[in-house]
């Protein structure tokens, strides 16, 4: 990847992997139920998603929807999801774990992070929940995490680009920022130029209805966001 930009598509079915790697996405987020941001994707999902696509794949982990401070019972489910990840030969994870005060809970992410290994781990947007996106970073790095996909702590990517900018900055190299939410065609260019992310993430569903049931409009819309991330 070095000298063009990563994009990273989220979906919920098969279909939608196989049209986003139709459409030229880099990488794929699998996820079940994406209503409710996102959770752990079925062993159905997972064996399908990886018997149909060649791309990478990152595995969600979160037990549920909600917020993001887990049960001892949930968090040993996290565990066994990121076992069964491994097993059926994803690329990566993504997870996050918050305490009660919306802080990271490094002591149990890098526990999962240990776990997942070699596989590389992505924070998810729990991080924006963070009153203190400068410190919930370098909590992030703490963890081992390779990645944090965040919107800037606003509702889109878009309108949190200056503070993502920042964050870029910040991590220096240590640790990729991944804007995402709210992802289009119309607003890429401004995340490309006010950001300097070199991977950047989108569900689509600014773009179109969801769920997705018209994947050639979905690939279509994946493959307009290719184009410009080739050149910007």
């Amino acid at each position: 990847m070095a000298g063009r930009y990563l994009l990273e598509i989220s979906v919920e079915a098969v279909e939608g992997a196989a049209a986003a790697e139709r459409g030229g996405a880099d990488r794929i987020e699998l996820c079940g139920d994406l209503s409710v941001g996102g959770v752990t994707p079925s062993v159905e999902l997972i064996r399908g998603a990886r018997k149909q696509v060649c791309l990478p794949i990152f595995s969600m982990v979160r037990p549920r929807g909600g917020d993001f401070v887990y049960s001892p019972e949930e968090f040993a489910a996290m565990k066994r999801d990121i076992d069964i990840a491994k097993e059926f030969r994803m690329d990566g994870v993504v997870l996050g774990i918050l305490t009660p005060d919306k802080q990271v809970d490094v002591a149990r992410t890098r526990k999962l992070v240990e776990l997942a290994r070699p596989l590389p781990v992505t924070f998810h947007r729990a991080f924006d929940e963070c009153a203190d996106l400068q410190k919930a970073l370098e909590d992030v790095i703490q963890t081992g995490a390779t990645c944090i996909l965040t919107s800037g702590g606003a509702a889109t990517a878009a309108e949190g680009s200056a503070v993502l900018g920042k964050l870029v900055e910040q991590a220096g190299g240590r640790i990729i920022i991944l804007p995402g939410a709210g992802t289009n065609a119309g607003n890429i260019r401004k995340l490309v130029r006010e950001t300097r992310a070199r991977e950047f993430h989108s569900g689509l569903s600014s773009s179109l209805p969801r769920p997705h049931t018209d994947y050639s409009a979905f690939e279509a819309e994946v493959a307009k966001l290719a184009k410009i991330l080739a050149d910007p």
